[in-house]
Parts: C-alpha cells; sequence; structure tokens
C-alpha cells in the first residue's frame, strides 16, 4: 500500500491501538487515529464530530473479551452493539461511508463447508450476540457501510496467540494446544491491507468475509509457530476443547468463504501459512 500522507486524509481509525487498528495507521499515516480514551463510538454528539461528509470510518473498536463479556453484557453490548449504531447513524447523516469489523461468533460454529456471507447467524455466546447486534443496526441504519467479518486475527506481537505460543516455546518444554477447533489465522497486517482496497471501492457489497486463506486448527498453528522460530513443531501436543474449560463456548468450525470478497473483485488475502511466516521474519 504506498500514498502520501495527505492521500489519507479522509480516513478515520477507531480502535486505533489494536492490532488491525495500528496496521491500518502504519499503511495509512496520515489517516485521523482515535483510540478508546480519544472517542467514546456511543457519544452521538463526539462521534458527529469525526464522521464528516466523504470521510471513511474504519472501525476497528469493540469488545473483544469473549470470555469476560458472558458476565460483563452491559459494556460488550456498549461497544459493539451501540456504538456501531451510533457510527453508522452519523455516517448517514453525514454522507460519509463506514467499514466495520465483525467476526466469525456471529455464526454457531457447526458447519463443515466454510461460511459463506448469506449463511444463517446463530451466535452461541454473549460476544457473537452482541456483534451480530451491532451488524444489525449498521444494516439497518440507511448508511453506505460494508460490514467484514474475519477471524483468529493476530499480530505477532504480545498477548495474541502467535506471540503467545512464541513465549511458551521459550518458556517449556511442551505445551498442549486443542486440535478440535478449525478456523481461518488472520495476518492483521494483511487484513488492514485488504480493508484500505475496500476503502477505495464504494460499490464492493455490503457484507463480506475477509481471512488469510486456508484452514488450521490451532494446534496446527502453534506447530506452525514453532517450526518458523527452528523449534521441534513436535514439541507442541494436541488435546480436545475439554483440556481448556471456558465460560464462551468455542466454535468447532470458523473457517469463513472469501467467494464475496473475490465476486467484488477484491484481492484475496495470501495463504495464512505464507502470512505467518512474514509475521515471524
Amino acid at each position: 500500500m504506498t500514498g502520501s500522507p495527505e492521500s489519507f486524509a479522509h480516513l478515520v481509525v477507531t480502535g486505533a491501538h489494536g492490532q488491525v487498528g495500528r496496521e491500518l495507521l502504519r499503511l495509512a499515516p496520515g489517516a485521523r487515529a482515535y483510540g478508546r480514551g480519544d472517542l467514546d463510538i456511543t457519544d452521538p454528539g463526539a462521534v458527529a464530530a469525526v464522521c464528516t461528509p466523504g470521510t471513511v470510518v474504519l472501525n476497528c473498536a469493540a469488545y473483544t473479551a469473549v470470555d469476560q463479556a458472558e458476565t460483563d453484557p452491559e459494556a460488550a453490548f456498549a461497544a459493539n452493539a451501540t456504538g456501531p449504531a451510533v457510527l453508522a447513524a452519523a455516517c448517514a447523516r453525514a454522507d460519509a461511508r463506514l467499514i466495520h469489523l465483525s467476526t466469525d461468533y456471529v455464526f454457531g460454529g457447526t458447519h463443515n463447508r466454510p461460511y459463506d456471507t448469506g449463511d444463517t447467524t446463530a451466535p452461541a455466546t454473549v460476544y457473537g450476540r452482541t456483534k451480530l447486534a451491532g451488524e444489525q443496526a449498521i444494516m439497518d441504519s440507511g448508511a453506505h457501510a460494508h460490514i467484514v467479518r474475519t477471524a483468529w486475527v493476530y499480530a505477532g506481537g504480545t498477548g495474541d496467540f502467535v506471540g503467545t505460543m512464541r513465549r511458551l516455546e521459550r518458556e517449556r518444554d511442551t505445551i498442549d494446544v486443542v486440535n478440535d477447533q478449525l478456523g481461518s489465522p488472520t495476518y492483521a497486517a494483511d487484513l488492514a491491507v485488504g480493508l484500505l482496497e475496500l476503502a477505495g471501492r464504494p460499490d464492493a457489497p455490503r457484507l463480506l468475509h475477509a481471512t488469510n486463506t486456508g484452514q488450521a486448527t490451532w494446534f496446527d498453528l502453534a506447530r506452525a509457530v514453532f517450526e518458523e522460530v527452528g523449534a521441534d513443531p513436535a514439541r507442541v501436543r494436541p488435546c480436545d476443547s475439554s483440556a481448556f474449560p471456558r465460560p464462551a463456548p468455542r466454535p468447532a468450525y470458523s473457517v469463513l468463504s472469501n467467494r464475496a470478497w473475490i465476486e467484488a473483485g477484491l484481492t484475496p488475502l495470501r495463504p495464512w501459512r505464507e502470512a505467518l511466516h512474514a509475521a515471524l521474519h
């Protein structure tokens, strides 16, 4: 992605301090950036001041603590449903565009083929229900908006799965990783490139899926991380989800189809294994 800072001045990035937000700002340094402390996306007045005519708002702000959402639904709903509704309403009034990041968790996780954009949603967690409510509010708003569902996002730094595997490789002789959840690991930098391409395509569909191509289990991804850092992948041992009980059930199947993305003429994200190599080297 190339361009002068001035060429990105029409872009607004909310959730600017998250994984995808940081990558967007690295690629589009002239964008206006708002973290949680800079902009309350549930405040209509504050949001209206940001959503000016001709602006493209890339909303990466979200409540992503999946387990904590089970006992803190009000906060999750505020960030994941109310906030997107406020952003969409402001964009509709100002003749601005909205690109909103959503999640595979809006689906039930029981498929055996990649989820398409038109497949029935059936979220099984509070987090998934709040994200679906945000999607529905945007769709009902009349805003010129695109919803982009993604999954298993990582940047490779502290706190995400890939970064955690790098740390555990140094700290432990062996690790156990679940091998009964299937998805598409998605490199935040690649997703950011795709979102910026979408920002230049106002004719694109309203609902899209964007992940790195291919599929893997968390066990597969952990072994790949070990391989990339020169460690023995046999030190990663498979287990099933019952070994790590969580308050929010994880979907067994999270693979998203990129059919709509490709049919729109957007560049597909590269295979997940290539992306992981780029993230770690």
